[in-house]
This record gives C-alpha cells, sequence and structure tokens, in this order.
C-alpha cells in the first residue's frame, strides 16, 4: 500500500554503505521509521528530504513492517535550524524529546502540532531557548507527569501568592506553603509564563521576548522535573549547556516584553 504522509524528520540513521534509517513524525500516523534505500548518496533523490528537521510530504511503501520511502516533496527545509549553531542545538533537542517521549504506531496530533509550531517558529526566528520551553512544559503529560497550574495543589485555591512545588507536583498557594518546606517563590508574571508555556500554543503567543534570568529561572523548574522525576537526560541538553559557557555564542537578553 503507498501512503502519503506530512511529516518531520526528527532522526536519521546510516544503515549499510548507501541507506538510511529515517524517523518520521508525521500528521497522519505519528512516529514511524522507514527505510530510504540509496539516500546517503549525494545523487539520490531522497538525499535532502531525510534530513533532519526537514518538513515534507513523504510517499511510504508500507505492507508490513518497516516501509520503504518512494519519494518526498520538500515543503519547508528549515534551512536556518541547518545553519545557525544555537537555533541547531535547541531544534536538535525538541527532536530528541518528542522521539523519547512518543511511541510509534498511533497517530499523536497534539505531538505533532508542538513539533510543528516550534521548529518552524525557530526557523521564522523566534528565540529558540523560549520555544524549547513552550516544548518541555507541553510534552510533560506523555511523561506521566500532569503539573497542577491552575490552582492551588492542595486546596484548589486559585487566588493569591503562589509557589512551585515539586512534592505537591504544581503550584502551591500562600496559605499552603507550610507542606512543603523546598517550595519556589514565583512572581505573578513567572506564574504566568509557566502557565503560558504549558497551556497556550506556540503559534499564537506571538513575538516574545524574554530576559535570560527569567528563561534560566523557568527551564531550571521544567528541568528539575524531566530529570529528577522521570529520569530524563537527553544529549542534546549537554550540547545546549556548553554554548551557554561560550561567552562568543551568548546572546544578549532582550527587556520583558508583555504577554
Amino acid at each position: 500500500m503507498l501512503n502519503k504522509w506530512e511529516g518531520i524528520v526528527i532522526k536519521s540513521r546510516s544503515y549499510g554503505e548507501s541507506n538510511k534509517i529515517v524517523t518520521l513524525m508525521t500528521r497522519e500516523v505519528g512516529k514511524v521509521a522507514v527505510m530510504a534505500r540509496g539516500a546517503k548518496k549525494p545523487t539520490s533523490r531522497l538525499a535532502g528530504v531525510t534530513q533532519t528537521f526537514m518538513h515534507a510530504m513523504y510517499m511510504v511503501q508500507r505492507t508490513s513492517g518497516m516501509g520503504t520511502l518512494q519519494q518526498g516533496e520538500h515543503i519547508s527545509s528549515m534551512r536556518n535550524l541547518q545553519t545557525d549553531i544555537v537555533s541547531t542545538a535547541y531544534a536538535s533537542y525538541i527532536v530528541e524529546l518528542i522521539d523519547r517521549l512518543v511511541e510509534e504506531g498511533r497517530p499523536e496530533p497534539f505531538a505533532y502540532d508542538v513539533l510543528h509550531q516550534a521548529l518552524h517558529a525557530i526557523e521564522e526566528g523566534y528565540d529558540p531557548e523560549a520555544i524549547a520551553l513552550f516544548v518541555d512544559w507541553k510534552l510533560l503529560p506523555y511523561t506521566g507527569v500532569q503539573p497542577i497550574l491552575h490552582a492551588c495543589a492542595v486546596c484548589g485555591e486559585v487566588a493569591g501568592e503562589f509557589a512551585f512545588s515539586f512534592s505537591q507536583g504544581g503550584f502551591l498557594c500562600h496559605r499552603c506553603f507550610h507542606v512543603d518546606p523546598y517550595i519556589i517563590r514565583l512572581s505573578p508574571r513567572q506564574l504566568k509564563l509557566i502557565r503560558m508555556f504549558y497551556s497556550v500554543p506556540i503559534d499564537q503567543v506571538g513575538k516574545l521576548e524574554l530576559k535570560r534570568e527569567t528563561k534560566q529561572f523557568i527551564k531550571k523548574i521544567v528541568t528539575t522535573i524531566y530529570e529528577e522525576q522521570t529520569g530524563m537526560r537527553l544529549k542534546s541538553r549537554s550540547f545546549i549547556e556548553q554554548l551557554e559557557r561560550t561567552p562568543l555564542l551568548t546572546r544578549k537578553p532582550s527587556e520583558d516584553h508583555e504577554v
């Protein structure tokens, strides 16, 4: 059976001298691995469409087992993701996270939309670090963690001062601070941003610019959840941390814009 799927390449690895096994995140069938025969040859018509981050329409011959990629038609080659080292680093983190969290064999329209919106936002010049934060928060439910962010995790209060509690799995209001001695207090703006990262679609946010300190603070919370509560540590996270320690690649912080 010949299938036509819209997809994004999230992983590609060599198979033999000239072939590739390509993992696609597709709109129609979710995550799927396909064989791309001859794709390692520079002259192959599959060489370009099997590059990581490529967004294309793919024709896949599939009966049982792994399908075979017959052809692909570019939708977006994601040139910025391929050439800018900071964009590449955060895009690599996003596709690795998707690959780790999403199981093969079933449609995952939410995960596909998050991936699609995130990569296109970075390609269009949005802050890649902020976009990666959106992905981090939005994909938490795929780890089995569903933080309580709309109200106090203990009493359900929705007004007042709030803090984040790892032990309680979400926000605590000031009346319940005593429940956890290790709370992380939040300003109203930090509270608003975390809720936005978790619940607002990336393509509805606009050109969000945040101070580096703000991003680092919120990143620390969500990274702690992934690493300590789910045990996930991604290779691409280590590369991002190396970039952050490289002064020449550190971007000048922007002033916060209201969201």
